[in-house]
């Protein structure tokens, strides 16, 4: 019996990544290229994307920013001019504006739901006929903590909480279609996610700490470990699994 998204061995398949530039995106997109595929690297800025791909020929940047206007279909072209189908998408560019309630600004808060949420739903939306004619794979990145209560990054945890029933509910809507659609839920990553956030050194390590003290393995996670369970879920091997939210967290959720 063939699995719904097997594909002849020969084949290398065709993956796009969001938040390609540094991170957990930066990884998957290395991770995917050790098993022989094919990245289109998706990030805002030109120079880190190149860093990624660099020495790795099965890597191409495409700078773009997911959220302006008519982006999704210019990736759709690039992908499909370029390669001619694509049989993963990696929904993982998120941004956090961290801030309590009666301190948020409409900035803070359209930002994070234009790039956690809308975005991957208008780039999904745009490449779904060639996910459709691969039988491919949608993966979104979400955070563990966002199953949890989470003051003072309240919305970051509801754009990314909602991703995750999106995911749920497009598992459902596209099994029909032979499209799988599966997440991960990161915990604690050795990321420069508190850089871009414009945390002080001291408020990172203030950060840090609490997140090893909720943390039972009780160290951070690499980019690595999370690229992992990414490729490991879009793998074809995987193609009885949709509609999945995999923490990988050290524990952190279930603590």
């Amino acid at each position: 019996m063939t699995g719904m998204n097997t594909i002849a061995p020969h084949t290398s398949r065709i993956v796009a990544v969001t938040g390609a530039g540094t991170g957990i995106g930066r990884a998957t997109a290395r991770a995917f290229a050790a098993e022989g595929a094919h990245v289109v690297a998706i990030g805002r800025r030109v120079e880190p994307l190149e860093e990624t791909a660099a020495g790795d020929a099965r890597i191409t940047p495409l700078a773009a920013d997911i959220t302006a206007e008519g982006e999704p279909q210019r990736i759709l072209r690039a992908v499909r001019e370029t390669h001619g189908r694509l049989d993963v998408l990696v929904n993982n560019a998120g941004i956090v504006r961290s801030g309590a309630l009666g301190a948020l600004t409409p900035e803070m808060i359209e930002s994070q739901i234009a790039t956690n949420l809308v975005a991957p739903i208008l780039l999904a939306q745009a490449v779904l006929p060639l996910l459709e004619a691969s039988r491919g794979v949608i993966v979104n990145v979400s955070t563990s903590v966002g199953q949890r209560a989470w003051p003072g990054s309240s919305v970051y945890a509801a754009t990314k909480t909602a991703l995750e029933l999106l995911t749920r509910s497009w598992a459902v809507e596209l099994a029909a279609r032979g499209i799988r659609v599966v997440a991960v839920a990161p915990g604690a990553i050795d990321t420069p996610i508190g850089e871009h956030q414009g945390l002080t050194p001291e408020r990172r390590a203030s950060v840090r700490e609490w997140q090893l003290a909720h943390t039972p393995l009780a160290r951070i996670g690499r980019p690595e470990e999370v690229a992992w369970a990414i490729t490991q879920l879009a793998a074809p091997s995987a193609s009885f699994v949709t509609g999945v939210v995999l923490p990988v967290d050290g524990g952190a959720v279930v603590a």
